[in-house]
């Protein structure tokens, strides 16, 4: 088999090519952007509870036996808590009514409003504190009286 001198130059090129392919497939780079975005919020882990025993014979005010409300907010996030006043409010005073007749009991109903979040795994216990005034009870009906107070959180 005999070469003419194209064919030389030709098969050189090529072994060349072949032995030196990163002068055919350079590298290139992308860059991708990773994120996230925690999102601030608060839930309510437990309900709570307040009941009076109101006894005219004792008089003096009454604490309530309170059973606190449980909660959460995202690490860091301010929050209020606000309530409804009751569904017997009347000119700013929460109270409770008989079941049947139309008498009502007023009372007080307080708690913290704003904090910082800590997370889930560091939920609040609520610090409500509740309150009957004896001039409020002692010439109430005998029965049972109840109110309805809706919390909410807020972040």
């Amino acid at each position: 088999m005999k070469l003419n001198k194209l064919g030389l130059i030709g098969a050189a090129c090529a072994l060349t090519l072949l032995g030196n392919t990163s002068a055919l497939a350079a590298p290139d780079t992308a860059t991708v952007t990773v994120s996230a975005t925690v999102v601030g919020t608060c839930k309510f882990t437990s309900a709570g509870a307040v009941s009076f025993t109101l006894d005219p014979s004792v008089g003096g005010a009454v604490n309530g036996a309170i059973t606190q409300p449980t909660f959460w907010c995202t690490k860091g996030t301010s929050y209020t808590l606000t309530d409804n006043n009751g569904l017997y409010v009347s000119a700013g005073a929460q109270r409770m009514k008989h079941a049947s007749a139309a008498e009502f009991i007023p009372y007080t109903f307080t708690y913290t409003t704003t904090g910082l979040g800590t997370g889930p795994i560091a939920p609040f216990t609520m610090d409500i504190a509740s309150q009957v005034a004896a001039t409020d009870y002692l010439n109430a009906s005998a029965g049972t009286y109840a109110d309805t107070v809706t919390l909410t959180i807020t972040p």
